[in-house]
């Protein structure tokens, strides 16, 4: 069940009108079989799969809480993160190791053969693994008391707004709010009914348009010039922005109609100046959560350089792994954790470069080139993570300088286009919406878009919710196109 879909719209009416009809204390049964309810539209099967994560972190915080040494209680972790990592592994990445093995015995001509399981990714098992896993870390850090309510503790893993890819929430946030009641409150369904719209713009009118120009270029990148693979990378860009921001604010906003209040994912990430800054504003969850369970555990800052850069590469890396079991992903991760650490080196050189062309006396200009250079580097390590292969990034990066002034070899602007079955009128239905889209963020860069629409006349609101409804239904395309981080 996807959220842009007419059976979610369904689905989520009937949830907050009973929701809001029900008292307290059965509300948590009702979003817990709502949740599951949710997961199963997929493959009920693999519900199975949370059930199994849920009671063991239930269990091992329970343990643990009987504990008084700290040895056990980190037996008790440890059993957490065997289990949980083990069913990752198993269903995410075996496959893609035991080939890797299979190739390299093959080189050394052993007689190996590790059998493939080939099974399917279950949906979302990347964010509600990393969900539980936190919980039982803080409780065995001493941040989070342990959750007693076996119903209350399965509703915060499964929670189906957030559940299939986040925002990967932390229980010292959730877990209070999940035991706590929540008033039918008019401003705040509001505010997050039209989150929930705003987030279906970006998926349905920004992402999806978008996505059938890219799907193109990443599909044959041999049947285009160098601009057209360009433009198909900077599309992606935004594509994946639109699309995975979109299913963070529908998430946000679905929770908000319900009194609940999740993390911010996203604070326009192509508006930073500095790769460190990017990863601050982009997939905020994810990061703070590397953060605060691998990157500071390692040691952080607190290290002599040397140890330092390689927490970083390793952070990095484990995040493009967490990404997808493809070597594609690794590369992507190494090239952000080579961007961090060459920013930092060339710190110095940067600040002689001001110095001696006079631009550190105009302070907008350097931030402008620093605006266009990091969006560049995110663009480039971007071809990474679309392409099918290590060697089909290579190529595209290698064909961008390829035959610039010259697309009449290859009939022209129109003709390629007509060739992805587009016409002009459709392109540049694909590029005015991004353009309102950044425009929005753009002034409403210092509050939300909640607020920017909120605070307006009634007429205003109105006129904003009649727009966009009508953008939704009318400017997306035929098919329903999967949010892209379902796939993780």
């Amino acid at each position: 069940m996807q959220f842009n879909s007419i059976e979610f719209l369904v689905f989520f009416a009937v949830v907050v009108a009973l929701y809001f009809a029900l008292p307290f204390r059965a509300r948590w049964l009702l979003l817990l079989i709502a949740s599951y309810y949710f997961y199963m539209a997929w493959e009920p099967l693999y519900a199975l799969l949370i059930v199994a994560s849920t009671l063991v972190d239930y269990l091992a915080v329970l343990w643990m809480a009987h504990e008084p040494e700290k040895t056990g209680r980190r037996k008790c972790l440890i059993m957490s993160l065997v289990a949980n990592l083990g069913l990752l592994f198993t269903f995410k990445y075996f496959d893609f190791f035991a080939a890797w093995s299979n190739r390299a015995f093959g080189w050394l001509h052993v007689p190996v053969d590790i059998p493939l399981l080939d099974v399917l990714l279950p949906v979302g098992i990347s964010f509600y693994t990393f969900q539980t896993l936190s919980y039982t870390i803080e409780v065995y850090r001493g941040h989070q008391q342990p959750e007693r309510h076996l119903g209350r503790f399965a509703l915060y893993v499964a929670f189906f707004p957030q559940l299939v890819a986040g925002p990967i929430e932390r229980s010292v946030n959730l877990l209070p709010q999940l035991n706590r009641e929540h008033a039918f409150d008019y401003g705040r369904v509001r505010d997050g009914l039209i989150r929930m719209l705003w987030g279906l713009l970006k998926k349905v009118v920004v992402a999806d348009r978008l996505a059938v120009f890219v799907n193109h270029v990443y599909g044959a990148p041999e049947r285009y010039p160098g601009p057209i693979l360009v433009l198909g990378t900077v599309f992606f860009a935004f594509q994946i922005y639109c699309d995975f921001s979109g299913y963070s604010d529908i998430a946000i906003g679905a929770a908000r109609v319900m009194g609940i209040d999740l993390i911010q994912n996203f604070r326009r990430p192509y508006g930073a100046r500095s790769i460190p800054e990017f990863w601050r504003r982009w997939h905020i969850s994810l990061s703070t959560w590397f953060r605060d369970y691998v990157y500071l555990p390692l040691g952080g800052r607190h290290v002599a350089l040397g140890r330092w850069f390689s927490n970083i590469l390793i952070v990095f890396v484990v995040s493009g792994l967490w990404h997808g079991a493809n070597w594609t992903f690794v590369v992507w991760g190494a090239l952000h954790g080579s961007y961090y650490i060459a920013g930092y080196l060339l710190k110095g050189v940067r600040a002689r470069l001001a110095r001696d062309t006079g631009l550190e006396h105009r302070p907008r200009v350097i931030d402008a080139l620093r605006l266009v250079t990091t969006f560049l580097l995110v663009c480039l390590a971007w071809v990474f993570f679309r392409a099918e292969s290590v060697s089909q990034a290579v190529y595209i990066l290698t064909h961008f300088p390829s035959h610039w002034g010259h697309l009449t070899a290859y009939g022209g602007f129109a003709r390629i286009l007509t060739s992805m079955d587009l016409s002009v009128r459709a392109f540049v239905a694909t590029v005015l919406p991004l353009i309102v889209l950044l425009t929005v963020e753009h002034i409403g860069k210092d509050t939300s878009i909640e607020e920017l629409v909120g605070r307006r006349p009634v007429w205003m609101r109105w006129a904003f919710y009649v727009v966009a409804g009508f953008a939704v239904m009318n400017l997306g395309v035929p098919e329903e196109i999967p949010f892209v981080y379902f796939q993780f």
